[in-house]
């Protein structure tokens, strides 16, 4: 794993044993302290990391999570996990060569004994790099002072321009970083289409085309402008996307 490595990973561990987190982020610094990769949450137990994760989506790439926890176990924190984001990379660790567990349930990426061994981790970390390296048309990645998010593009509702800022909205959050709308159209997936100066929309979320307006499919129903320059293309191609949602 190189330095400069455009698939930086962010990292998160959950374990309700102080210092078996400990032991797990010294093991990574020592790998990625070379990297780009970086450790950016610790939790304490299940249960906060679940709700933490739920509020603020695309912040972690990979969770190292303990199955034996108190009240809330990994396997049960796993598939909570799973009901909100299905790109985080999950890998479990135990304490007990012969715990069996159904991983494959909440498509885990592997699961490691503790201590985990320095090799091991390496290999984690490659396996979880080359997979969001090999999927990287699938998700939007942007940078601004909070950090670097990952977000996938099924989950994006649309792009709208505020002078020099983007707002990135999802039906959990809305991301703020700087840019160009024209150039974000020119990044994104075909299927997101312009329909004002100021908004890019994902088609695949409209629910309703008017005269001068598209709602989208978010709690709110919000309602976007849909501007006389762009109406005719835009009509055009969310007609076509909505017939086939058909």
């Amino acid at each position: 794993m190189k330095k400069g490595n455009c698939h930086m990973l962010r990292i998160a561990i959950c374990d309700d044993e102080e210092n078996a987190r400990d032991n797990l982020r010294i093991q990574l610094e020592k790998i990625i302290d070379e990297t780009d990769n970086e450790i950016v949450y610790e939790f304490s137990n299940g249960h906060t990391c679940v709700n933490w994760l739920a509020a603020h989506p695309g912040e972690v790439d990979l969770l190292f999570l303990d199955v034996e926890m108190g009240a809330e176990n990994g396997m049960d924190a796993a598939k909570k996990i799973r009901t909100f984001d299905q790109s985080l990379q999950i890998v479990f660790v135990t304490g007990y060569t012969d715990y069996v567990f159904d991983g494959y349930q909440v498509n885990a990426l592997d699961y490691l004994i503790k201590p985990a061994s320095l090799q091991k981790l390496k290999e984690v970390l490659l396996r979880a790099e080359n997979i969001f390296s090999s999927q990287a048309e699938k998700f939007f990645v942007l940078k601004n002072s909070d950090g670097i998010y990952r977000l996938s593009y099924q989950d994006i509702l649309y792009f709208f321009s505020d002078r020099r800022c983007i707002h990135l909205v999802t039906a959990a959050k809305t991301y703020t970083f700087y840019g160009k709308l024209n150039d974000i159209e020119e990044q994104v997936q075909k299927n997101f289409i312009r329909i004002h100066q100021r908004y890019l929309v994902n088609s695949d979320k409209v629910t309703f085309l008017g005269n001068n307006f598209v709602t989208v499919d978010n709690p709110a129903c919000e309602k976007l402008p849909v501007s006389r320059a762009c109406r005719k293309d835009a009509a055009e191609k969310l007609a076509k996307s909505l017939l086939r949602l058909l």
